[in-house]
């Protein structure tokens, strides 16, 4: 059984930098696709970024294009995100998810292992 684990956020002021972890345990996350959505209080768990398992495919919402980046250490058994130039929007619970079938997807519901979450908080 595979359990995420995600760590590194915390509260930052607009314009600044944070960059999440997930590593993973009990099990090797290398077929898997991944990704990193978020949830806010009172909305629905949003895709921010994704990527393949080898790390060569990756895809982003809209609005963190430019400003996250996805990445993945295959070693580690850990994907990253960076998150630069954070705006107050960005606020959120940031969840990893991993996907068993190495398929791109942004909806939630197709993937089958789900971290805990780590807060985000970015203040104007």
């Amino acid at each position: 059984q595979v359990q995420l684990v995600e760590s590194g956020g915390g509260s930052v002021q607009a314009g600044g930098s944070l960059r999440l972890s997930c590593a993973a345990s009990g099990g090797t996350i290398s077929t898997y696709y991944m990704a990193w959505f978020r949830q806010a209080p009172g909305k629905e768990r949003e895709f921010r970024a994704g990527i393949s398992a080898t790390g060569g495919s990756t895809d982003y919402e809209d609005s963190v294009k430019g400003r996250f980046t996805i990445s993945r250490d295959i070693d580690k058994n850990t994907v990253y995100l960076q998150m630069n130039s954070l705006k107050p929007e960005d606020t959120a619970v940031y969840y990893c998810a991993a996907r068993r079938l190495n398929i791109r997807s942004r909806v939630a519901a197709q993937y089958f292992y789900w971290g805990q979450g780590t807060q985000v908080t970015v203040s104007s």
